[in-house]
């Protein structure tokens, strides 16, 4: 193992701003990559105009400079820099894959120096406070950057495995809820070559077992949060309690547990009429731009009781009649989406009350076709769950590594290819 050596940024790399340049969403001749910073990010950003530009390649390590995410860093880009990221050329000190790990651990460092008021900026001084310790051997410092990347290769295909789950899912629930599923237990033939086994409703074509009721007569109950000072953010208790269910838990098919709060088992009793049990359906009765109202999820069983808070209602269907995770499928479908819109209130974030979500037109196969649906969406939801903790898991996995490496707590074999590639 090589002794490992501290130097300013300053003296690792040169710095230089990308400039204002003509745009274009079309490749045009004279015009090469955008790099701005959805470009960083992994995003779309265009094509801008070579004449007067500064332009990087693979080799150099680009930094947003300018915005909320002032100080993110990337490599292994090509094209030209836009006014707000900068190219920095390293001297041959130090390997450039190897400096962008180093500034990307250092991210939050670096963010808690920004400077301006408005348009947070990188600190101008950079250059001179940054101190980059690393090992004094090019071989050590690429098998760094190797493991390193063979876990950054390993998160993007498992990436890649989740959006494609997505799609599928995504493919899945649209044919679920337009075909259903026939007798043989395949989806039926799309209604353009068996028109015979579908109906025209006022929500559209549906296959012809199917009713179509309104939520008020498919559901047990419909309760909304505890009323104004019932429930208010002073009655959290920060010692665990009884759950409290908030919008922010309600997203599209899946509960989201992360965000927690609680209230005393003594409040909790003054609220019964709100207890919320394993499957009930949880709807959103207020939405925002990325979080659509209407939108539901049903309670994890092996969660306890909790209580819901106003505006995210409890439902609980007619088990003769309506599964409850059959409903909440439903609530997030083309279907229930388009109906939600009728009946929206408000204009920055628009709501519905639970007087007009029992308006709504429900489908409702028979129960036979109900479980069938519901397990053929477990299955695609089993499989991107499984990615998704996959994910989790690689990134903690990197996280660790980045910190054992990059501070030289756990030192690397170089192997002879690693050793060879060091003097190319």
């Amino acid at each position: 193992m090589s002794e490992w050596v501290s130097n300013n940024l300053g003296d690792l790399v040169t710095f230089q701003k990308g400039r204002k340049v003509d745009t274009s969403p079309f490749p045009l001749p004279g015009y090469e990559a955008y790099l701005g910073a959805g470009a960083l990010s992994g995003k779309y950003d265009g094509y801008g105009s070579t004449f007067l530009s500064v332009q990087a390649n693979a080799n150099d390590v680009l930094m947003l400079w300018d915005g909320e995410r002032s100080g993110l860093a990337q490599r292994g880009l090509s094209g030209v820099v836009s006014s707000t990221v900068c190219k920095l050329s390293t001297s041959g000190a130090i390997d450039c894959d190897l400096l962008y790990y180093i500034l990307a651990y250092n991210f939050e460092w670096i963010q808690n120096r920004r400077t301006g008021t408005g348009i947070p900026h990188v600190p101008k001084d950079i250059g001179r406070i940054l101190k980059i310790t690393y090992p004094s051997k090019k071989s050590e410092q690429i098998k760094i950057s190797q493991i390193l990347q063979t876990t950054d290769q390993a998160i993007e295909k498992t990436e890649a495995l989740i959006e494609k789950c997505q799609q599928i899912k995504a493919g899945l629930m649209h044919d679920l809820f337009t075909r259903g599923i026939g007798p043989d237990g395949k989806l039926r033939p799309p209604r353009e070559q068996a028109p015979e086994l579908y109906q025209e409703t006022p929500i559209g074509w549906i296959p012809k077992e199917w009713k179509l009721q309104e939520v008020n007569e498919v559901v047990d109950s419909i309760v909304d949060g505890p009323f104004g000072s019932n429930l208010k953010t002073e009655h959290y208790v920060s010692d665990p309690g009884v759950r409290v269910v908030r919008l922010q838990n309600v997203t599209e098919y899946q509960y989201n547990d992360a965000d927690r709060a609680y209230i005393s088992d003594r409040h909790a009793l003054s609220l019964a009429r709100n207890v919320v049990v394993g499957e009930d359906v949880l709807i959103a009765g207020l939405g925002e731009e990325r979080y659509p109202v209407g939108r539901a999820c049903t309670y994890p069983p092996d969660l306890p009781a909790a209580i819901n808070k106003a505006d995210c209602f409890r439902a609980r269907c007619i088990p003769q009649v309506l599964m409850n995770k059959f409903f909440m499928l439903f609530l997030n479908s083309t279907f229930a989406r388009q109906q939600v819109r009728r009946y929206e209130q408000g204009v920055t974030r628009p709501r519905i009350n639970t007087g007009n979500l029992k308006r709504l037109l429900v489908l409702v196969p028979f129960l036979k076709e109900q479980v069938e649906i519901v397990n053929k969406f477990d299955a695609v939801q089993f499989r991107l769950a499984s990615e998704e903790l996959k994910l989790e898991k690689l990134k903690k996995q990197k996280s660790g590594l980045m910190h054992d490496l990059l501070t030289g707590k756990v030192p690397v074999t170089v192997d002879t290819d690693t050793a060879e590639l060091a003097h190319v």
